[in-house]
């Protein structure tokens, strides 16, 4: 017994995936107060230049104009162990900025088809800060306290210089280069009470890459709109995988212990962490000369990059292997313009969980569980140049519990909430 509950500790500080992310996987629901708030359903009503990044198409479609976004997205993340007789760790990092800013314009006054532009938008990015919480009570067979600390700071920027251009008087195409960049931190560890003074005090396990590191990546954006009619409009988009370099950690000794609680060599570790391929399409109707409807059918690969992971060190491998199948994100917004100046906003987002409860235990710092989305906004015209828009997203708690069976975290709880608040400033050439 005595056995099983060490490997119980162990497995639980050191098989834990180290990062936080949120809303469909960790991907944003849309960049800026426009996309935000018709819930992510822009495929075919592109609306602000930070279409870039999600319809390249779009970036021929919505006139000269530059927007400079700023997001403050407040998750609310808990991570709980009553089930092995613990408590309940709520992270200290309550907010994050996300900054967005694009523009397009034609490439030339005689050749008012064909747009250039782009931007440096925040896509996703989020991290937790967890204090020393008891993770497991004493074990009658021996068994001592166990305390588990946990902390994550993860960035991701996507440049996109985007050609886009009209075709014809129906049909749009555009193509973007990314150019990605993501910093990524995070260290967790569990350590005993061996002196009963209600604090951790030797340390049973560890996973310490807490000294951020770096990676660039690359890949293509895809994008075509076309009007089907004079009310209805189609888009299409398409985002190859974004592939990294790896991002390397020079670790001392012990910085990762194994699975039997022994310090692992000192040397240089690395983890391959890339961005999952998706492709989109939508559709926008015109029902009134005043109301927009638009809706978007999203499909996400998070099977490709963030199922099995790993980290690889000299002559070991930490298997970190979140289990995250594929999203559909199923959008919906409507945009109504109440006169010349002022038009209002709202939107619905749903994507299914990329992990049940089944992989809870192997996500209790990954807690991407958040599945709906409710969105309002708008944006105001103060003259034919200036406008100012703004967006409130509130994405209702949900909690998923790990099976009483589980081998590494029975009963083990996550929970995630989300509110976000950002306002767009727009300037029309």
């Amino acid at each position: 017994m005595k056995q099983t509950y060490r490997t119980l500790v162990v497995a639980l500080a050191v098989y834990t995936p180290c990062t936080a992310f949120a809303t469909n996987g960790y991907q944003l629901i849309g960049v800026g107060a426009y996309q935000k708030s018709l819930g992510g359903a822009v495929t075919a009503n592109p609306g602000s230049a930070m279409t870039a990044v999600t319809n390249p198409a779009g970036m021929a479609r919505i006139g000269n104009r530059a927007d400079f976004s700023m997001e403050a997205f407040m998750p609310e993340r808990e991570a709980g162990f009553s089930a092995t007789g613990g408590d309940t760790a709520e992270s200290a990092v309550d907010i994050y900025g996300v900054p967005a800013i694009g523009w397009t314009a034609p490439v030339s006054e005689q050749n008012r088809d064909v747009y250039f532009g782009g931007g440096m938008y925040g896509t996703s990015g989020m991290g937790v800060d967890y204090a020393p919480t008891l993770m497991m009570a004493a074990h009658p067979d021996n068994g001592l306290p166990v305390y588990w600390d946990g902390y994550s700071n993860i960035s991701f920027w996507q440049m996109a210089p985007t050609l886009a251009w009209n075709q014809n008087e129906r049909l749009s195409l555009g193509v973007s280069l990314n150019i990605d960049y993501q910093s990524v931190a995070f260290r967790q560890r569990a350590t005993q009470d061996t002196t009963s003074d209600g604090m951790g005090d030797t340390t049973v396990s560890n996973f310490d890459l807490g000294r951020s590191t770096s990676s660039f990546g690359f890949g293509l954006s895809l994008g075509m709109m076309y009007d089907l009619t004079e009310s209805i409009d189609l888009g299409f988009a398409y985002k190859s995988r974004q592939e990294f370099s790896d991002l390397e950690y020079q670790l001392a000794q012990g910085d990762i212990t194994d699975q039997s609680g022994n310090p692992l060599p000192a040397g240089t570790y690395k983890l391959d962490l890339d961005y999952p391929q998706q492709a989109s399409l939508g559709i926008a109707y015109q029902a009134t000369p005043a109301l927009t409807v638009s809706a978007d059918l999203k499909w996400i690969d998070w099977s490709d990059t963030m199922d099995k992971l790993a980290v690889e060190g000299p002559g070991v491998t930490v298997p970190m292997d979140p289990g995250w199948d594929d999203q559909t994100v199923y959008a919906v917004g409507l945009a109504y313009a109440v006169n010349n100046q002022l038009n209002l906003r709202a939107g619905y987002n749903y994507a299914k969980s990329p992990f049940g409860s089944e992989k809870v235990s192997s996500n209790l710092l990954l807690p991407a569980v958040v599945e709906h989305h409710y969105t309002i906004g708008g944006d105001y015209r103060f003259n034919q140049h200036w406008e100012l828009a703004a967006h409130y997203m509130y994405a209702p708690e949900e909690t998923f519990t790990a099976p009483d069976d589980d081998p590494i975290a029975p009963g083990a709880e996550i929970k995630l909430g989300e509110t976000s608040f950002g306002l767009n400033v727009g300037y029309r050439f």
